[in-house]
């Protein structure tokens, strides 16, 4: 039985799919590919499913509308505990997420319960980002730092979950459902007394497509931080 699962989410990401897959299959490891897709307007789902037929090990959820990249997680990761994954990754379609470090994400799941990856342990990882990006990243690392007390990278989205340690309402009942989840989850699992390990990684930047972040979702993100804060 196939004990890995790598969910994921995509939205218009058409110009993605192929290349994350001929990515993943390189690695010498059993595993399924989930795609959770909320909807896309471009090519992605014609894409997926057309490896689907050809490719035992790829899976398609299709939601009606977009629900936010926190919800899709959730949904993900949902859809694998009903199905016994021992360990799951989470990761980005748009390429920035290198599978290479999956073997390495998998061997920390024997001792840990979350393994995260950071961009701020290598001085380089971030070395070919626009300015602007790289400096709302560092904030957003810093600002989050300094309010909850979090020295972890806490908004990459690459990551393994040991499900034989996390008891799935633990992620679900994560209210957050955009890019506050990442942070929400973390900050959430280590008052539950989850062990957290982190890898460093480099991150390029995105060659294809295009970011879904937005004005919103940025405002969104540090207006949860406060107010996670100030419940606590």
């Amino acid at each position: 039985m196939v004990k890995i699962c790598i969910i994921i989410p995509v939205l218009n990401e058409e110009d993605n799919i192929l290349l994350i897959y001929n990515k993943i299959k390189k690695l010498k490891l059993n595993f399924d590919i989930l795609f959770v897709d909320d909807n896309s307007k471009d090519l992605t789902r014609k894409k997926i499913l057309n490896l689907k037929k050809v490719k035992k090990n790829i899976f398609y959820l299709l939601r009606n509308k977009r629900k936010g990249i926190g919800s899709a997680h959730k949904a993900g990761i949902s859809w694998c505990y009903k199905r016994n994954y021992k360990s799951i990754i989470t990761m980005d379609c748009d390429g920035t997420h290198d599978p290479k470090y999956i073997p390495s994400l998998i061997k920390k799941a024997k001792f840990f319960d979350l393994i995260i990856t950071s961009r701020f342990k290598n001085k380089n990882s971030l070395k070919d980002w626009p300015f602007y990006r790289k400096f709302l990243t560092s904030l957003r690392f810093h600002v989050t730092k300094f309010i909850l007390n979090l020295t972890y990278d806490t908004s990459g989205a690459f990551r393994c979950f040991n499900t034989n340690k996390i008891k799935l309402n633990d992620i679900v009942s994560i209210k957050s459902n955009n890019y506050d989840y990442f942070f929400d989850s973390i900050y959430s699992l280590l008052k539950k007394k989850y062990l957290i390990y982190e890898v460093a990684i480099n991150l390029p930047f995105r060659k294809l497509g295009r970011s879904k972040m937005n004005l919103f979702h940025i405002t969104q993100y540090f207006y949860k931080l406060l107010l996670i804060k100030f419940r606590s």
